[in-house]
């Protein structure tokens, strides 16, 4: 039975009751100044109880319940103070799309939020060209990174978001990219040094030496703008540099070899400098595509092809990647080299053409086919024997021909050579004739009866 009482003697002062919940502890709740509606609270509050402890109520589900109907905007705010321990740029990209979803869809409570609702949305906004198929996919990303949290911290029994489909990204690719050649970036290289002309606070020399050190190491745009005379070990075996796990990408520490070249070219650049200077100050806010298409265009080559653009990214990682490739090395050392977790990633990057596949054909050595008249036996047959090594061995009364020559000659000069009667059938390739002739041997010797009775006669 719930205790009533007032907690003094005021007049107009509240009530207040006392009831056992479920788990059998005592609570305390404020009434009202009215003595018989405390009561009635008070009763409700014991049956509720009374309930649960029959498993005729799921406190659970309760709990659930009263979280769908609380603000949404209270779970954004915890929300938010989880993500804190990510980068800046994670927590603003992330609750900037939830946020717009919410908005767009009128959310204002966690049981409103509904698969279909996103889903509208979001293809909404993908028929008005505001995004594309990969900004689509970020956006789910995003909110369903937020539902899962929910249901991590006990306000959601489910993720309402299970099932909701991404896009395919390949079928709209908004920055399709081509790869410098040798040529090309030997261009970009030069162009810049040889300019007098200031880009994004940057001098002709300071963009030339960004360019190589793209290049020759694939390091995205942020991770040079990281990178100190600490970053460079220049004596070790072999040299190195390192990317620190809050500049780099995947937020891991990298370590990379670094190319002859570029040791002698760093060692020049960081002569005189601290250890804690950096190498290029305020790179990771500049427009470097800028930097890049004003250079190219000043030596005559475009910024934009039907093979895609070459912006910083492109003449830099995409290039890096695919001149790895046409170096000779193999795709998991190109996979490590670009710090890629899934190969297919890495073959994104690798740009090889019709040229490389000629190259590439090009280089597959030639068959050494002897033509001289000759007896060649399967590896059952066994070896052949002269008359003068043997009496007993007998030469075939019957022959069927096959034989493929590796080089033009008249059909004739062959049978003659051969001098013997084939049942021949000419193949002709442009000017050249090459005769095919089968060989069966209808009779053996006794003792190479047990052979197969194939051979081959190559010219």
């Amino acid at each position: 039975m719930a205790s009533i009482f007032k907690r003094s003697k005021k007049k107009g002062e509240v009530y207040w009751f006392q009831w056992k919940d479920h788990e059998g502890k005592r609570r305390t709740e404020k009434g009202f100044t009215d003595r018989g509606l405390t009561e009635q609270a008070a009763a409700k509050k014991e049956e509720e109880a009374r309930l649960r402890r029959l498993g005729m109520i799921d406190p659970e589900q309760e709990r659930f319940a009263e979280q769908k109907k609380t603000p949404i905007k209270e779970h954004m705010d915890a929300f938010e103070r989880s993500l804190k321990k990510n980068t800046g740029k994670h927590l603003k990209l992330t609750l900037t799309r939830v946020n717009r979803i919410i908005d767009e869809c009128a959310f204002t409570s966690l049981s409103e939020i509904k698969k279909e609702s996103v889903e509208g949305c979001l293809i909404e906004m993908l028929e008005d060209e505001e995004i594309g198929h990969r900004t689509y996919n970020h956006y789910i990303q995003a909110i369903d990174s937020f539902c899962n949290w929910c249901v991590e911290n006990g306000r959601f029994v489910v993720n309402p978001l299970n099932g909701l489909e991404r896009l395919n990204t390949e079928v709209d690719v908004r920055h399709k990219r081509r790869a410098l050649n040798h040529d090309e970036l030997s261009q970009l290289v030069r162009s810049a040094r040889d300019s007098t002309e200031e880009i994004q606070c940057f001098d002709g020399e300071q963009r030339s030496r960004i360019y190589l050190l793209s290049y020759l190491t694939g390091l995205r745009r942020k991770e040079i703008a990281s990178l100190t005379v600490r970053s460079f070990n220049l004596d070790g075996n072999p040299p190195t540099l390192t990317v620190e796990a809050a500049c780099s990408k995947h937020r891991r520490l990298d370590v990379l070899p670094i190319h002859p070249g570029l040791v002698v070219l760093v060692r020049e650049w960081t002569a005189g400098m601290k250890p804690s200077d950096v190498l290029f100050p305020k790179l990771a806010k500049r427009r470097t595509w800028l930097m890049v298409k004003k250079d190219l265009e000043r030596v005559g080559i475009p910024y934009e092809t039907e093979d895609g653009i070459a912006d910083f990214h492109a003449a830099g990682r995409h290039s890096h990647i695919t001149g790895l490739m046409r170096s000779g090395a193999t795709l998991p050392e190109a996979q490590k080299l670009a710090r890629h977790t899934d190969i297919k990633q890495t073959m994104k990057y690798t740009h090889i053409g019709i040229g490389d596949q000629a190259k590439a054909v090009g280089n597959l050595p030639l068959l050494q086919m002897r033509c001289i008249p000759g007896v060649v036996e399967s590896p059952e047959v066994s070896p052949a024997v002269t008359n003068s090594e043997s009496e007993n061995e007998t030469t075939p009364d019957r022959i069927e021909g096959c034989v493929v020559s590796c080089h033009p000659v008249a059909p004739g000069d062959i049978m003659e050579a051969a001098g013997i009667e084939p049942a021949s059938r000419d193949i002709s390739m442009g000017a050249s004739t090459y005769v095919v002739v089968t060989l069966n041997f209808a009779s053996l010797a006794p003792q190479r009866q047990g052979a197969k009775r194939t051979s081959q006669v190559l010219f």
